[in-house]
């Protein structure tokens, strides 16, 4: 780690949040004396407060001891390269279209590979109307069923979620070019 760089980034993200060092002190549990020695880089925060003090700055542990915040390219937005997470623990489903650092329950989460479906996870797609009805010979039991669907467009994404208490079916509304993403609980993430 180094002091200066660190110290340099913990008085920045305090400016940038509108903090004075007593607020910051304040909200990490630590005398203002010690953030002033944190951003002159004469000391570095204890690892106890490390938690605390990335909380208040609204940055990670992993970017504090680096000093540093690394921005995404400029073509970390474009929806063809979106990915998706989902916590291990509790299900929850994140998105992201560029670099990104996720964690849920605790956990860092990484981001979810698709693979080519096989027969078993294989979505039959009907066109309804202005919607596609895609349906999945697929159980839906409460260890094994389809999370999630998502179809991803060039400039929109939509998510249907479901459960294992209804049918492996969905309707979402039809683009003319997209990507269809499907998530089986036990298999991991599918796409056509």
């Amino acid at each position: 780690m180094d002091q200066q760089k660190t110290g340099a980034l913990i008085r920045r993200l305090r400016l940038e949040k509108g903090l004075t060092q007593r607020a910051l002190a304040e909200a990490v549990g630590v005398g203002d004396k010690a953030v002033s020695k944190w951003e002159r880089g004469a000391g570095c925060p204890d690892v106890g407060t490390l938690g605390a003090l990335a909380e208040a700055l609204g940055t990670g542990v992993n970017q504090l001891l680096s000093g540093c915040l690394e921005a995404n390219d400029t073509e970390g937005g474009n929806m063809k390269r979106i990915q998706f997470y989902v916590c291990p623990s509790c299900g929850n489903l994140m998105t992201a279209t560029g670099a990104a650092e996720l964690s849920c329950c605790g956990r860092k989460l990484e981001p979810l590979r698709a693979q080519p479906a096989d027969e078993a996870h294989r979505p039959a797609v009907e066109q309804v109307e202005d919607e596609d009805y895609i349906t999945f010979a697929h159980g839906m039991e409460k260890e094994h069923y389809i999370v999630f669907a998502a179809l991803v467009g060039y400039d929109r994404v939509t998510v249907v979620r479901l459960y294992p208490e209804q049918g492996a079916e969905l309707r979402i509304p039809r683009l003319r070019r997209g990507k269809l993403y499907w998530y089986c609980s036990r298999h991991g993430l599918f796409t056509s």
